[in-house]
């Protein structure tokens, strides 16, 4: 199933605003509306992945959903290990990929 954004007009909830924010993930910008999760906007804006893990380097970026696996981690303004999912966008939120090494095995 392919991600898509509810039109304001169209949603039966009747958000209360439709104010346009923007984002950037790794200096790409990225737009949407204000009350969407980093993960909401990126996802409308056909982002499917903004992660990798560190073995296998295999893509990632939303899993559950709701804040209980760790998946869709950012860096967002500074601050790492921020859940996409969770985190409502601010305009001009500054948004990193997050990727760590693992850590060297001593003996």
């Amino acid at each position: 199933m392919a991600a898509r954004m509810i039109r304001a007009s169209n949603d039966p909830v009747q958000p209360l605003t439709a104010d346009r924010i923007g984002l950037t993930l790794d200096g790409t910008p990225h737009a949407g509306l204000r009350g969407q999760t980093i993960a909401g906007v990126l996802l409308a804006e056909g982002v499917l992945s903004w992660r990798r893990t560190s073995v296998g380097d295999s893509p990632r970026g939303v899993f559950c959903g709701i804040g209980v696996c760790f998946d869709c981690i950012v860096e967002v303004n500074g601050v790492r290990d921020i859940r996409a999912c969770q985190r409502r966008a601010q305009d001009g939120d500054v948004v990193r990929t997050q990727h760590d090494e693992l850590p060297e095995v001593t003996s």
